[in-house]
């Protein structure tokens, strides 16, 4: 039975890792949510006013954010954007890497240091998945030079002519 709760909970730590890379780029969304709720419901909106505010505020901050990645020129701008996405992704990953550390590892120094470690993953994989999100929507530029791209032309199937074999 030990067995058996040893390799449960590994597979729920993994599966709880994996899902806070999945998630990384939607943390600042998500407290754009958070916070536009609680303001609503505060402000007498009540609860079905706040849920639907905070889920438009995330909306709209995901949605804007990811096309003002998308149109933005400057590379420094891309990079400003990219880090307000990845700020809130670096926090949530410092704080769940923190507590993950704390159910095996008993020195304060060193469950520091998986929360530091933690939370330049998590932060560089919000970072990633940001400019890979955004890249995808197609903002009509062409690919910057030495990027891998596939250029696909009628000159790769010259010479394969099937009509002429001798099957």
């Amino acid at each position: 039975m030990i067995i058996i709760g040893l390799i449960l909970g590994a597979l729920g730590i993994g599966f709880f890792c994996w899902l806070l890379f999945t998630l990384a780029v939607y943390a600042l969304p998500f407290f754009a949510t958070v916070t536009a709720g609680l303001a609503a419901f505060h402000s007498g909106a009540g609860v079905i006013g706040a849920i639907v505010v905070g889920i438009v505020a995330g909306a709209v901050t995901l949605g804007a954010g990811q096309l003002a990645f998308a149109v933005a020129g400057s590379p420094l701008i891309r990079a400003a954007i990219a880090l307000l996405f990845a700020t809130p992704a670096a926090v949530a990953g410092y704080h769940a890497t923190l507590a993950l550390a704390h159910i095996g590892v008993s020195s304060q120094g060193w469950r520091e240091a998986f929360a530091i470690i933690g939370a330049i993953l998590v932060g560089g994989t919000g970072w990633g998945r940001m400019t890979l999100r955004a890249d995808s929507l197609g903002s009509g530029r062409p690919p910057p030079p030495g990027s891998a791209t596939a250029v696909v032309d009628g000159r790769e199937h010259q010479g394969l002519s099937w009509s002429n074999s001798s099957w």
